[in-house]
Formats: structure tokens, sequence, C-alpha cells
């Protein structure tokens, strides 16, 4: 039973391989010793008779059990998937994160560990995205980004994936995927590729799940807090009423962190949460520069990068026809049947019409009916 050659970040594992030593335990112990090492084998002065005897109990665990094993395979585990492991004691745990009552004692990260400490705005939402909600989470995904903040998602498909596809397209800034699953289990499988792609492009993953965890339904909404804690603000563009995207808004909230949604059609369902969320005080927005005027006060230092409102107008020249149907067509889903009736025109040429502006980005067709998307 040699133990003095552990490390700090062996013995913040080892501590969560210790069943009554949960993370609330630990966060209140580590309040006292500050860090793992001095919890196992240091001196402690000023502790209750408690947490005297709670420490007695961790070092009685911890002493009469064999870690190499365990250890030896974590590391290897690690090393293979080219991670990094940051207990909450370390100088690089994110310090927005660790100020949240539930902070995970342990990090596994992958990328640029620089990342977690910008500023980040989390963008989240419906997996069931519109082509609209996956403009706007690109499209504000890529001006934030230019702005100076780390666009925070979760891998998912939707429009976590389009907010770090948008962030992936800004000329600086970086993209942070907070994952459910371990660090060498990329889910969903099909974002193999984008996950390579933050990586490549200097963004981080990042996860509280030992390697190898799988993708376990009550893992999402511990992700979700990670999410907001990480971040300044949270995003929320399209979500239905029973979501993930509401459950990431309301740890916000819990967390103080701000919220912003984007309103939508009062007919599309995964407008909903958002919409209940602006009753509930989440401020509404239209473009990005309503985000950074709310958030002026935490932005002290950021770079003054933003040179006009990003709107998610269409900036391109229309014949009169297509301008026509354009104001024809509004901003909520409409049916051919109806275009036809509004415009007088014939099936045919408003067919082409509507080809050729679904093709330059400028409407959207959602099985069978048409959006304005600028």
């Amino acid at each position: 039973m040699v133990t003095e050659h552990h490390s700090e970040v062996d013995l913040a594992f080892i501590a969560q391989k210790i069943d009554f030593l949960t993370p609330k335990l630990q966060q209140q112990l580590l309040q006292l010793t500050t860090s793992y090492q001095q919890l196992f084998n240091g001196e402690i002065d000023d502790c209750s008779p408690l947490e005297s005897e709670q420490i007695t109990q961790i070092r009685k665990a911890y002493h009469n059990a064999q870690w190499e094993s365990t250890l030896d395979q974590l590391h290897e585990q690690v090393q293979l998937a080219d991670a990094t492991i940051i207990p909450i004691t370390s100088d690089d745990y994110p310090v927005q994160l660790k100020q949240i009552s539930s902070a995970p004692p342990l990090l596994f990260v992958k990328g640029d560990l620089g990342n977690l400490h910008l500023p980040q705005i989390a963008i989240v939402g419906s997996r069931q995205m519109t082509r609209g909600g996956e403009r706007n989470a690109e499209d504000f995904a890529r001006f934030l980004a230019n702005s100076g903040f780390a666009i925070t998602s979760g891998l998912a498909v939707g429009i976590d994936g389009a907010a770090h596809r948008g962030a992936l397209q800004a000329h600086s800034g970086a993209t942070i995927a907070v994952m459910a699953t371990g660090i060498n289990a990329i889910y969903p499988r099909q974002h193999n590729s984008l996950s390579g792609q933050i990586l490549d492009s200097g963004g981080t993953l990042v996860t509280e799940f030992f390697p190898n965890t799988k993708p376990l339904p009550h893992h999402f909404p511990q992700r979700n807090r990670v999410i907001s804690g990480l971040s300044i603000g949270v995003l929320v563009i399209e979500a239905a009423m029973k979501s993930g995207s509401l459950i990431t808004a309301r740890t916000a909230l819990e967390q103080n962190r701000e919220v912003f949604a984007i309103p939508g059609s009062i007919h599309n369902p995964q407008s909903r949460g958002c919409h209940w969320l602006i009753k509930q005080g989440a401020s509404l927005v239209q473009e990005a520069e309503d985000i950074i005027t709310e958030l002026a006060g935490a932005l002290a230092g950021l770079n003054e990068s933003i040179s006009q409102p990003l709107s998610v107008r269409v900036e391109q020249d229309f014949d009169n026809n297509e301008q026509a149907l354009l104001d024809l067509m509004g901003f909520e889903l409409v049916d051919l049947e109806t275009l036809i009736e509004r415009s007088q025109w014939s099936v045919t040429k408003l067919l082409q019409m509507l080809i050729s502006l679904e093709l330059r980005n400028a409407i959207a067709n959602e099985n069978g009916c048409y959006q304005r998307l600028g």
C-alpha cells in the first residue's frame, strides 16, 4: 500500500471511487484542505469533530485499497485519447465552472485548455431544428465568435451542431463541445467529423465522465449544467416545451447566468419553449448585438471586434417578382396553394422562383411549406 507517490490528479480520481465521498462532501472538505493531497495525507486544522471523523474514514478507504491497476488503466485510456485530466483543485480548472454548487470534481479535456478560461456563450436548442433555426444558430455563433466569445454547446444534432459549425466559420474565436460521454466516445457518431474539425480548429472537447462512458439518459442533464456553468450567458434557439434546452436554461438561471431566447412563429412547436422562457424573464434577442449589449458588464477586456450588427436578412439583390414573392410569403410557413392564391401566378412560374430562392438560401422548404429566412 504505497501511497506517497500519488499525484493530485491520481488522488482526485481515487476520491471519485470512494462511495461515500460524494461531490458535495468533496466540496465541503476541500474548503478546509484546498487540495486532495492534503485531504488524503496532510495535517488539517480547525475542522469539526464530524469533519475529522469523515476525513479519518476517507483515509482508511484510501489506505486499505490497491489503486495501481485502476490508475494505470485510467492513464492509459487518457493517453490514448490524447486528453488531459483537470481536478477542481487545479489552476487549469475554469473559474466560471468552479463557482457553481455542483461543479464536477474532475474534467477530462481534449484540445486547447486555454479556451475554458475564455468568456463563453452557450448556444443550445432543438434537435429537430428548422432551416431558419439552423441559420440563426450558425449566424449568431459566427458573429459572437468573431466578437471574442468561445461558443459552447453540447455536440448534439440540431442546433448544437449548427452552433459549433457557425463558430468554425468565424475568422477568430473557438468552440467548446461539452460531452455526455467519455472523452474517447464521441456521441452521436455522425459528429465524429465535427468533433475532429473542432479540434483541428483549436477548439476543445470536455466531459466530466470517465473514459469509455456511454451516453446514458441521465448524463445529458448533468452535461447541461456544465454547459451553462462554463458560460456567462445561454442563448436558446428553438426549443420544445419538454426539452433538454429548457433544462440548460433552468440551470443557467440557478447559476445566475443570463438567459436569452430567439422568438419564432407561434405555430412552430419548436418555438414554444423560447416563448415560455421570454415570459419567464429571459431576454428576447433579434440580433447578436442584443446579447453583447446585455452582457456589457461582463465583457471587460474583450476585444472591440464588432464591425456591424448581425441580422438574419439576406444580403442579395432580387428582381421585382422575387421581391414581391418574398413580401407575399412573410416569415411564417405558408403552403404552395396559398402562394398561388396570393400571387395569381402559374404553378410553373411559382415553382421556378421558389427553387431559385431556396438555392440562394433566401427561403426554407419545410415539408412542402415555405418560409422566408431574411
